[in-house]
């Protein structure tokens, strides 16, 4: 079975202590690794302010995983997520080409990068 580009954004409830967030994040981690997927990049986002509020809430952690994976994985995954109550948010997407690009640019710092002036010569 062919393997697709994936990315997948999941906010924890922000009650959680940081070894609870971290073992939070290995168990969706070794979800994808025991279902064969290939983690290419991982980004703990921090604490943020959610646009509204979900579940009395107005924080949570922000994870994000990209990862080359079958489509049964997943389902599989998804269904982690919403088995587990930390869980306040998921999303999970196919990566195109065009977005595959993106974010190696994005990991490289390409974009954070300031234009280079040029100094006029007299």
């Amino acid at each position: 079975m062919e393997l697709k580009n994936y990315e997948t954004v999941f906010i924890l409830t922000p009650v959680l202590s940081d070894v609870q967030m971290k073992d939070t994040v290995e168990k969706f981690k070794k979800t994808l690794t025991d279902n064969d997927a290939e983690i290419v990049n991982e980004e703990n986002w921090g604490l943020k302010k959610l646009a509204y509020p979900i579940q009395h809430k107005s924080t949570g952690f922000y994870n994000l995983f990209e990862f080359k994976a079958s489509p049964d994985t997943i389902a599989t995954l998804e269904v982690e997520y919403k088995r587990d109550e930390k869980i306040l948010r998921f999303i999970t997407t196919v990566l195109d080409k065009h977005a595959l690009e993106y974010n190696i640019k994005r990991r490289k710092g390409e974009f954070n990068k300031k234009p280079e002036v040029k100094e006029e010569q007299k």
